[in-house]
């Protein structure tokens, strides 16, 4: 996954107006407290975020 595939999934599920500040703002566990741009400016995989991003937002099968 690319990330601007990861950033069109949370755009998805999370709205235009909401995905920039929940990426800069939730600090999620499975990232180890870091928030998504965190982890991104990090270099963690994409993959490895997007997970993150699913379990902590309760998403459904669908969008995994």
């Amino acid at each position: 996954m690319r990330e601007h595939e990861l950033w069109a999934r949370m755009t998805t599920v999370l709205g235009d107006g909401y995905v920039r500040t929940w990426a800069e703002q939730v600090a999620l566990s499975e990232l180890a407290g870091r928030t998504v741009v965190e982890s991104l400016a990090e270099g963690v995989d994409c993959k490895v975020i997007w997970r993150a991003v699913w379990t902590a937002l309760e998403l459904e099968l669908k969008h995994r």
